[in-house]
């Protein structure tokens, strides 16, 4: 009787609530059935950062997270659900106290920190967003606007102002400025067949959807839900945006910050910040088939995997992280491809020699790829096993074959059970494939998994899980820091820690949307970020190939892996230039070492990702807003991959300032379009004036120390680069165990000077000696090493010849002056290059 009462007086509270919207709202929202707040009926009441506001159906909670930050919560209920989101995807819930003051007008209530004044109009209540110079940066006061539940969930309807720019939403690879776009966030990839209007269909593509925006007006927009959910940023009703989910709670975080990266370090402040992957991680990685892909299991092999770590090696083509794909696994009885045993085909004559193997080749780590549902093979019964200790995910009549991730008894079983299996044979990672297959129709068969309302609340959170475990249980399995490799994800992905694009053909139509899924990551917290260079399915022609392995080797995280079989994408299989031009870039990224392990700390303090949309650094750049093939590597590098068969040139956009072409050493004027010859072997590379680029020889990150760091350096005004040490596999860098050098250069009318500052920190650097690479047009009268004129060498060949004293020489040719520097890094340097 009490719950008929209930109803009743919910649904009369409707009928009152629409009959007074009738009046205020136009005709067309009235068939959306949307009941907002109402009228606020009582005083704010404050408690600590929290504000609670009571209105006619639902109470509003707006909690000061920091000055520039505030959650704000809805319930038509009014009850909060502090579970909603599993503490999955944020890992920041308590927060110190934040000085509020507020105010009460006739109309109005306002609550004001020292970076955010938050307006709360009583009748009916909607919010207003205010900088700390008042500028207006977001308002609900529209014709249909504000908070609101309706029959499919919950809704917020806000204006979007004339000059407005949005950016995020996690990989999309349809647009980068998503103003006027529609969106719906689920992870999945394009369902149907054939794969070029299902799987590769880049409209549907949505392996790792992130509910977050930013705005060029200065705000962004966090929707902390894992529900499903539609976003409308002016599509259609030019002027207005609306975010909804289909379920819960209204829950989203508003953020005010002067520009993207303090919006990105503010949502990874609450999302969590991207850990440090190991040293070595920040190399090559390779994915194998072992010689056999789907069809041609046959040919798999501890033999190929072997002998494809040794031509590496023989070939001198750096390489640190090794995985082997599905087929070094039984596919099982029930789920086929799309499940794990745990078990090796029998072409695997002995694995854990093999891992041994490639271990005393110096690849520092090697892993397999799994799918997160169990089945049985012919030693292991997992599935049985599981579903009798009752780890699986419920499903009716015990049918469920999904590790529950969700269950940490769960995951600990499937580590002892199924994961130990292979990881006390010498497996160091996983590659968690099929995250999206929780809830709706996997890719590899038509298993669906689990259904109904809890199943499509957890769908999106599934991911999150899935990644954790081999995370967290690595970590600890190693003794060093965690290490994953997966292809979906959602909100808070970061944290576990590295993603690939997902299984693009090898075609040039895919080459650009791959490079625009990787700056929208970027754009949305995730700085980890890889993707099958080369392409996955089909054979590229060696121009593509090299194309792409040239943007993938100046990826955040570069990794190497087709199924086009038998060349799975290994660079000698593309002919002689192929092979020669990857090694090249390979190298190359190897030597970068030092600067690309200093961004990625940068990343992990910060949140500002490795690979940077231009619009993420010159947001008050219109021409910067739409730019979705050029990119910022870490903070002074800029790559602009050539995506267009046969080019010869491609136009580059390059932003304010002055920039040097990396191979000619020519500048160019920022702010402008210029058009770039491009030789199949020049990826086309600027460096903005200032810029200094830490280097090291090339060497086997895992196992060798640099005992020598070059400081290439395009002098322009004054700049600084802090370079980032640490041991490289521990997680002390957490408790502050590492070193910071902190390098600066001065240019002058008449000298740069240049300032090389001995480590500070707890970590106990490893002496090492310091040459410089300065661009410059001409020789210089002098350099001086803090008091000592050095030595000047006649030609290169001098030069080297004399490796034990310091002095220079100038490439007259290249525009480039060498030093090579007596001191050392136990103290303080400064050179003066005298014109």
């Amino acid at each position: 009787m009490k719950y008929c009462l209930l109803a009743l007086l919910c649904l009369a509270a409707f009928a009152q609530a629409t009959d007074r919207q009738a009046t205020e709202l136009p005709e067309s929202s009235k068939a959306r059935d949307a009941l907002g707040p109402g009228t606020v009926q009582l005083s704010p009441v404050r408690e600590g950062n929290r504000v609670l506001i009571s209105a006619e159906h639902a109470d509003v909670q707006i909690e000061f997270c920091t000055a520039s930050m505030v959650r704000v919560r809805s319930s038509w209920d009014r009850e909060f659900d502090e579970n909603a989101a599993l503490g999955l995807m944020v890992t920041k819930r308590d927060w110190p106290p934040v000085v509020i003051n507020t105010a009460e007008e006739a109309d109005f209530y306002e609550l004001e920190s020292k970076q955010l004044l938050v307006r709360v109009y009583k009748s009916p209540l909607r919010l207003e967003f205010y900088a700390s110079d008042g500028t207006l940066l977001s308002t609900e006061r529209i014709e249909v606007g504000g908070m609101a539940q309706e029959v499919a969930g919950v809704s917020v309807h806000k204006k979007l102002q004339d000059s407005e720019q949005v950016f995020g939403f996690g990989q999309r690879m349809d647009f980068i400025n998503q103003r006027g776009k529609q969106l719906e966030l689920t992870v999945g990839r394009g369902m149907g067949r054939p794969h070029i209007i299902g799987a590769y269909n880049i409209l549907e593509a949505n392996y790792s959807p992130v509910p977050f925006f930013m705005s060029t007006r200065g705000y962004g927009i966090f929707l902390h839900t894992p529900y499903t959910s539609r976003w409308d940023m002016g599509h259609a009703t030019p002027g207005v945006y609306s975010f909804e989910a289909e379920g819960g709670e209204l829950d989203y975080y508003f953020m005010a910050g002067a520009d993207f990266p303090a919006l990105l370090d503010q949502y990874t402040a609450v999302t969590g910040k991207s850990p440090l992957l190991p040293k070595p991680a920040h190399g090559l990685h390779v994915g194998t088939y072992s010689g056999g892909t789907w069809g041609y299991e046959k040919h798999t092999s501890t033999d190929y995997v072997v002998n494809l770590g040794r031509t590496f090696r023989e070939k001198e083509i750096p390489v640190d992280i090794i995985h082997l794909d599905s087929t070094w696994r039984m596919f099982g009885e029930q789920g086929g491809s799309g499940a794990t045993t745990f078990e090796w085909r029998e072409t695997f004559d002995d694995p854990e020699a093999m891992f041994d193997q490639l271990y005393d080749m110096g690849y520092s780590m090697v892993g397999v790829h799994v799918r997160p549902r169990y089945d049985n093979g012919r030693q292991y019964k997992l599935l049985d096993q599981a579903r009798d200790a009752g780890m699986v995910y419920p499903e009716p009549n015990n049918t469920g074959e999904f590790v529950n991730f969700f269950d940490p008894d769960a995951v600990d079983w499937w580590w002892e059970h199924g994961a130990m299996k292979v990881a006390s044979q010498g497996a160091m990672f996983f590659k968690t494939d099929e995250g999206s297959a929780f809830g709706r129709k996997a890719n590899e068969s038509d298993k669906t998994g689990p259904t109904g309302p809890e199943a499509e609340r957890l769908h999106n959170l599934f991911p999150l899980a899935y990644a954790k475990a081999p995370f967290e249980k690595f970590s600890e399995h190693n003794q060093m820091r965690g290490f994953n490799l997966t292809r979906e994800g959602y909100a808070g992905i970061q944290r576990y820690p590295y993603l690939w694009a997902g299984d693009w053909p090898s075609e040039w139509q895919y080459f650009k949307p791959v490079i625009r899924a990787g700056l929208n990551m970027g754009l949305s917290g995730v700085g980890y970020w890889s993707h099958n260079m080369g392409g996955f399915e089909h054979d590229p022609d060696p121009e593509l190939y090299i194309r792409w392995t040239q943007f993938g080797l100046f990826s955040p995280i570069a990794h190497l892996f087709g199924m086009d079989h038998p060349g799975y994408k290994e660079p000698w299989r593309y002919g002689e230039e192929a092979e020669r031009i990857f090694k090249q870039y390979d190298r190359m990224r190897y030597r970068f070492i030092p600067y690309i392990y200093s961004e990625a700390y940068q990343m992990h303090r910060t949140g500002m990702p490795m690979m940077r949309a231009l619009v993420l650094e010159y947001q008050e750049d219109e021409n910067t807003h739409d730019i979705d093939d050029q990119y910022l590597f870490g903070r002074n590098l800029l790559i602009a991959p050539v995506t267009t068969k046969g080019a010869q040139t491609r136009v580059v956009y390059l932003p304010e300032g002055t920039w040097y072409d990396y191979w000619s050493g020519e500048t160019y004027e920022g702010q402008r379009y210029h058009n770039i010859v491009t030789p199949l072997d020049q990826l086309p590379i600027f460096v903005k004036a200032g810029g200094i680029l830490p280097q090291q020889r090339v060497m086997n990150v895992g196992q060798e120390t640099a005992e020598n760091l070059t400081l290439e350096i395009f002098p322009g005004g004054e700049s600084s680069y802090p370079i980032y040490d640490d041991d490289g596999k521990s997680k002390a860098y957490l408790s502050g165990v590492y070193a910071i050098t902190d390098i600066s250069v001065k240019a002058e009318s008449n000298r740069t000077l240049i300032r090389i500052e001995a480590p500070r920190g707890d970590y106990e650097l490893p002496e090492r000696t310091y040459t410089l690479k300065v661009r410059r047009d001409g020789p210089p009268e002098s350099v001086v090493e803090g008091a000592n004129p050095l030595r000047v060498f006649g030609s290169p060949v001098e030069y080297e010849k004399n490796q034990s004293q310091a002095g220079w020489y100038f490439d007259d040719e290249a525009g480039e002056l060498y030093v090579r520097l007596a001191g050392t890094s136990l103290s303080d340097i400064s050179v003066a290059i005298n014109q």
